[in-house]
């Protein structure tokens, strides 16, 4: 169990659901050619978990002192792992993770995509490092890789099959998942922006420069709630536009994407303590979830429209 909560399995088990609801729900239901076979996208998602967690091994190794003041409960290097043990965990996830991508960009014939894999696992070192100190540009960077993680899937298993022929359908294709790296990256900033009030304390105890540290837990919570508003208006929009003849998507947008982030718009207005900003954070997650989801959905109802 230790070795599961220095990786963070839960949130492994969201990208990993993410990846495969898109491929198996979404890519595999719109009848066109794809460039992985289903093992080598099963790999793609392997070596994304496996960047993924590393990420979170070497983010934990980092946040030791932020961990006992915050988050006593959770630390797991130092207590029941030792640092030279995660470090040895951290560089054998990453080298797994790039290896595989490495054999994946040699199968589609594109082995400069590689790069991104490397460029993935950087980020993860430099946030862990360095930029989880500058306020804003930390949480930026993380919001942006989760949606890396959709866009990966449009580099691989999308572009190397398109030609003349199907080009207009797989752009199509294409800018879908697009528009889901776009919700993903707003909903994850909106996210890590929480997770930074909750975790105020021990940041500003061991020097953590964040958003609320810098101005405040009041204004950037008007910050968050600028944001939040922005997304609900941007996604009325997206379906007003694409997807408002399609009943079903209204109805399940409405309830379970729109409705949630009204809540959390609600409660973020006299959110206060610790425990307040963790529900407003699982809110989010859930928000994610239904969204991830709502692309099966969309499918679904464009097939018995």
């Amino acid at each position: 169990m230790k070795y599961l909560k220095l990786i963070r399995y839960q949130n492994l088990l969201m990208l990993a659901f993410m990846q495969l609801v898109f491929r198996f729900l979404f890519l595999k239901q719109s009848n066109i050619y794809l460039a992985l076979t289903d093992f080598n996208y099963i790999l793609l998602v392997i070596a994304s978990v496996c960047i993924a967690a590393g990420g979170y091994v070497i983010n934990n190794i980092m946040d030791q002192d932020t961990d006992e003041i915050a988050k006593p409960q959770n630390r797991v290097v130092g207590v029941s792992i030792s640092e030279t043990v995660a470090y040895n965990w951290y560089i054998g996830l990453t080298i797994v993770g790039v290896g595989i991508g490495f054999y994946l960009s040699n199968v589609i014939y594109k082995p400069t995509f590689a790069s991104m894999f490397i460029l993935v696992a950087t980020l993860l070192y430099v946030y862990a490092t360095n930029l989880k100190q500058i306020p804003v540009l930390g949480n930026v960077v993380v919001a942006l890789l989760i949606s890396i993680s959709i866009i990966i899937i449009a580099l691989f298993d999308i572009f190397p099959a398109t030609d003349e022929a199907n080009r207009n359908r797989m752009g199509e294709i294409f800018s879908i998942l697009i528009d889901y790296a776009i919700f993903a990256f707003i909903i994850n900033l909106i996210r890590e922006l929480v997770k930074d009030m909750e975790d105020m304390d021990g940041d500003y105890q061991t020097g953590i420069n964040t958003l609320p540290i810098a101005i405040g837990i009041s204004k950037t919570k008007i910050i968050v709630a600028i944001v939040t508003i922005v997304a609900i208006a941007l996604l009325a929009y997206y379906v007003k536009v694409n997807l408002f003849e399609l009943d079903y998507v209204v109805y399940y947008t409405i309830i379970l994407i729109v409705g949630p982030l009204i809540y959390f718009g609600v409660k973020l207005l006299n959110a206060k303590e610790k425990k307040e900003f963790h529900h407003l954070s699982l809110v989010l997650k859930l928000v994610m979830f239904f969204g991830i989801l709502s692309i099966a959905l969309i499918v679904f109802n464009l097939k018995h429209a």
